[in-house]
């Protein structure tokens, strides 16, 4: 394209549609090529395009294309200049635009030395390929995947325990089975029927924030689904999210010693109420905040380190207790061990410990673990049925073992009675011939 080309693309660009909010002509856009579909990027999704940018003079500064490799980022962000956060805000996938783009909604008076000079009109050719939701979970596994309608105001987000304010409306299959708006803490969904990934969401959410999340089953009521919402197992879930109003929950750093032990009296109560209505999951979640508020609290004297100690014991404890119901098992070991650390021969801590070496099959540790129990609490009958199942199942692995062996060694005995067959077979063929060519050649020596 020569320097007047571009020109007069610039010019015609000049004339494309102010899609600035201010409506001051920063940003003018023209469609080249349509796009595909009605939905359009939000704010936070992850777009994926290829650009060409010149200078008004035909000047190219930058291209995606020679390099071969589409760009991407994450779309009001402020990754970008101000003039792209606006303008592929405005594209279907497929599409390809103009963007002209005055100084102060690109590099401004500074430029971006050494190829744009200051106060530079910038044009550029985008096209849009492909844009997706952000993954909000921890592990990145896709499971929560949010895109904002509005963006909320400042970077506070709530935390665990946070007091919060927030309207529902939870989809399956484009129908609604859920519109309420809620008033509770962080923790406590699970109480107003609410999947655990909802209040992942809303942990990633900023005051006044609206935004559609889609929680995989994972997230959402897994397997067993939600008998009151007549959602069924293995459901993906919509959730458009309005977070109002909350407060966050102090850190541990911002509360002093009473106000620790305190509240850590008042979150082990409410994790023993959800473990006796069989939310082992919600429960282990308030037992875990005991733990971070207590386990590193140091320089305690007298009844508050004897209060301390106590609540992280039981803490530890009660974890374990759920991480069995749950069936994660190096986790319940992990509690016990802990447990133990506080005190060497707590029996819940060993009992339990033995329950979770027993469900990982190892019988032997299990065993040990059992009838230190039966040692040190001689009235404890599970332990000894206990120890009587360990050396039950040791028994059964050892014959099963010898069986396993056995059959292994039978059929090495086998192979090898196979190849010295073969082998004494194959000498004798040879033997034969020897033999019939020594009868040949006397034969033939007879006749002469």
């Amino acid at each position: 394209m020569t320097a007047e080309e571009v020109t007069n693309e610039g010019q015609h660009a000049m004339e494309g549609d102010d899609i600035t909010p201010k409506k001051d002509g920063g940003v003018l856009k023209v469609v080249k090529k349509e796009g595909s579909g009605t939905e359009l990027p939000m704010t936070g999704d992850k777009v994926f395009v290829h650009y060409v940018g010149t200078l008004l003079d035909g000047t190219k500064f930058d291209s995606s294309r020679d390099r071969g490799d589409k760009f991407s980022f994450e779309l009001g962000k402020g990754q970008v200049i101000k003039a792209w956060d606006l303008g592929i805000a405005t594209m279907k996938i497929g599409e390809v635009c103009q963007l002209i783009c005055k100084p102060e909604y690109a590099y401004g008076s500074a430029g971006s030395p050494p190829k744009i000079p200051p106060n530079a009109t910038l044009l550029f050719e985008v096209e849009l390929f492909d844009f997706h939701g952000e993954d909000v979970t921890e592990d990145e596994d896709g499971g929560i995947i949010r895109r904002i309608i509005t963006k909320g105001q400042g970077y506070s987000k709530p935390n665990e325990g946070a007091s919060v304010e927030v309207t529902v409306e939870g989809k399956f299959e484009g129908k609604v089975f859920d519109e309420r708006e809620l008033k509770f803490e962080v923790g406590d969904g699970e109480s107003l029927d609410l999947p655990l990934g909802v209040e992942r969401a809303i942990m990633a959410m900023e005051q006044g924030e609206e935004s559609l999340f889609t929680l995989s089953p994972k997230y959402g009521y897994g397997s067993a689904g939600s008998a009151k919402f007549s959602v069924p197992g293995g459901a993906t879930l919509q959730y458009r999210l309005k977070l109002t109003a909350f407060e966050k929950a102090k850190e541990s750093w911002e509360m002093n010693t009473t106000e620790k032990l305190e509240q850590s009296a008042i979150v082990k109560e409410k994790g023993t109420q959800y473990f006796k209505d069989g939310k082992y999951k919600q429960a282990s979640v308030h037992y875990k905040r005991i733990v971070s508020w207590l386990e590193h609290e140091s320089g305690l004297q007298g009844e508050e380190e004897q209060k301390a100690r106590a609540l992280r014991l039981a803490a530890h404890l009660n974890l374990a207790m759920c991480y069995l119901k749950m069936h994660e098992q190096s986790q319940a070991l992990e509690s016990c061990d802990k447990a133990l650390e506080l005190d060497d021969s707590n029996e819940k801590a060993l009992f339990r410990r033995g329950e979770a070496l027993f469900a990982m099959k190892e019988f032997e540790r299990a065993r040990a673990d059992f009838q230190k129990v039966v040692q040190l609490y001689p009235s404890n009958k599970a332990a000894k049925s206990q120890v009587v199942l360990c050396q039950r199942q040791m028994k059964e692995q050892h014959e099963k073992d010898k069986r396993l062996y056995a059959n292994m060694f039978q059929k090495f005995a086998e192979r090898d009675a196979k190849k010295e067959a073969e082998k004494v077979k194959e000498e004798k063929s040879e033997n034969g011939g020897r033999v019939d060519m020594e009868d040949n050649a006397a034969r033939e020596e007879t006749a002469a």
